[in-house]
Order: C-alpha cells, then structure tokens, then sequence
C-alpha cells in the first residue's frame, strides 16, 4: 500500500511538470502553419505584460540578439535562483501555470527547470523560436570524476537564422547568451569571459575565465574552467520530467543536502549557500556566515527578495 501510494502521488507530482510541454516555448514553435498556431497559443496564454513587469521591463524586447540578452539579462536580475522548496520538501512543478504561480504571482525564485520554463515562455510569446537542452554540470566536479548526471537545462534559441543559447537559469554565475559556434567568446557584465567549445565526449562544452568571488562559491583558481556541456539534440517533455525529478529528490546530492540562493548584480553576484553569504559588487566584497535565522531570513529578503516566515527557515534545518 505504502509503494502505491507514493508511486500515485509521484504520478500526480510528475503529470503538472510536463503537461504544458507541448506549447512551443518549450518544445519551439516549428515552422508552417502549426508553428504559428502554436505560436499564436502560447502569446495567448502567458501573460507576458505580468512577467515583465515582475524583471522591471517596461516594454517587449526585439526578436533580435539584443532583445534576447536584455531579456535574460533583466530576468537574472530580477529573480533568484534558489532551491528552498526542495529543501522544505515540496514538489517542483514544471508546467507553465505552476512555474508562473510561483516566479511571477508568487514572486518566489526557483532552479534551472523552473527558470528557464518560464523564460521559454516568455520567449515564445514575444515570437522567438526557442526549445530545451539538457546538460550536465561540471562546475566544481573534480577532472578524474565520474560523468556527472543531466541536472542542468538551457535553451537553443533561433535568432535571425542563427542557433544561440540561453540560459536564464544556471545558479552558479551569470553567462549571457552566445551563438552556437565553436570558439565563440562573450563578456559578462561582470567581466567573467565565456568560450563555447566543441567535446569530443560531451559534444558542448562552456567554459568560464573570470574572479571565483563572482560565482556560488564552486569556482577555484584561474583560467577557464568548465561549466556545462551539453547536446542538442531533441529534449521531450519526459526527459526535463525525469530530469527534474532526480534532481529535486536523489538524496545526497547538491540540491537535496543544500539550500542554496544565488543571483544576478549589475556588475556581481551574490549567494547564499547553507550559512555562507557571499557577494560581490564592483570592488565591494563580503563573506560570512550567518549564526541567527533571524539574520537569514532578513538576507534572504533584503538581498534575493524571497520573503519566508520564521516556520519556514526553521524547516530548513540550518539553525
């Protein structure tokens, strides 16, 4: 009884995380007739002027490469990443109606597979054609390690004809979108430089040349150092499911051991990892770690605007 009942409720937990998956924001819009049906859907049913008012946008951004960079860039800014729910035991949803609940209305963070839903979202209803990559994260993983598993999505984004990616929901530093070419380099506002090589394992692979202090905390020495690699191959709305699942639940791993929140400055970056803050702010520059979850709590709103009741930090089991 016990093995049915949470097989049902893992069911129920997975059927929202990919039931709006069809929608082109998530699987791209296609060409012809269809696309543009599905194109037509998706603007109808997203709220965009919600969504931008909630990253400080006043106006639609260009179908063009600028728009999409201010746009993941304004989104980062705005909206924390962060696992909090995971920690507190809540199911992740990934569907469009959940994910919007909880980033936009809600005015919550989320991690990779909530980000980057909503982001394909807005992509899809401002006229991109955008669908999503699943990737394997090597930040921090030592070089003799195993593979590590695919927690990570991004998304491939057609711009003016050309393949670019976007990703409005890594944790661990900010990378603006590039184009799909190998050995292409782009800078961060924060002046971290990204290079996007080809693997011969891995097939992609985004490398990071920038301060340590300007990330989560994973980053070490200098040089670039690895990311995320990646395929682009076809992603189906059960892949990002068992994705989110694993990831959300395997115990022992990063995002079930550890509640973390990380995001965005306009020239840094701030996180939050269990107890130890760190941010970076042009030069400004502090560490510590917080002994009082009356302190967290008001760090956690003051700077990542996620405001949890006293019951909540508690919950998290870090005091």
């Amino acid at each position: 009884m016990v093995g049915a009942a949470l097989a049902n409720r893992t069911l129920r937990n997975w059927a929202p995380a990919f039931a709006g998956e069809r929608w082109g924001g998530c699987t791209g819009l296609g060409t012809g007739v269809t696309g543009q049906r599905r194109a037509a859907t998706a603007r109808r049913m997203f709220d965009l002027d919600a969504y931008l008012a909630r990253i400080a946008l006043p106006a639609r951004v260009t179908t063009d490469a600028a728009g999409l960079g201010r746009l993941q860039l304004a989104h980062r800014l705005a909206i924390p990443f962060e696992d909090l729910d995971v920690m507190l035991g809540r199911g992740i949803r990934i569907d469009s109606e959940g994910v919007f609940a909880k980033l936009v209305t809600a005015r919550r963070g989320g991690y990779c597979f909530e980000h980057n839903r909503l982001f394909r979202d807005a992509l899809a209803a401002l006229g991109f054609e955008a669908r999503p990559l699943l990737a394997r994260v090597w930040l921090g993983v030592a070089a003799d390690a195993a593979v590590p598993p695919l927690t990570h999505t991004l998304t491939l984004v057609t711009v003016e004809g050309e393949a670019w990616i976007a990703d409005a929901g890594f944790g661990g530093s900010y990378s603006p979108p590039m184009r799909l070419i190998d050995g292409e380099e782009v800078v961060a506002p924060d002046g971290a430089r990204f290079r996007l090589v080809r693997d011969d394992a891995h097939d992609w692979m985004l490398l990071r040349d920038g301060d340590p202090e300007l990330t989560d905390g994973r980053a070490t020495g200098d040089g670039f150092q690895r990311q995320f690699s990646f395929t682009t191959g076809r992603v189906e709305p059960i892949d990002l499911a068992l994705s989110n699942h694993w990831t959300s639940t395997a115990p022992g791993t990063r995002f079930t051991t550890l509640a973390i929140v990380s995001i965005a400055l306009p020239n840094g970056f701030a996180s939050l990892t269990g107890r130890d803050y760190r941010r970076k702010s042009g030069e400004n520059v502090q560490m510590a770690e917080i002994t009082d979850p009356r302190v967290y709590r008001l760090r956690l709103s003051m700077m990542f605007g996620i405001d949890l009741s006293a019951d909540e930090v508690a919950a998290l089991g870090l005091f």
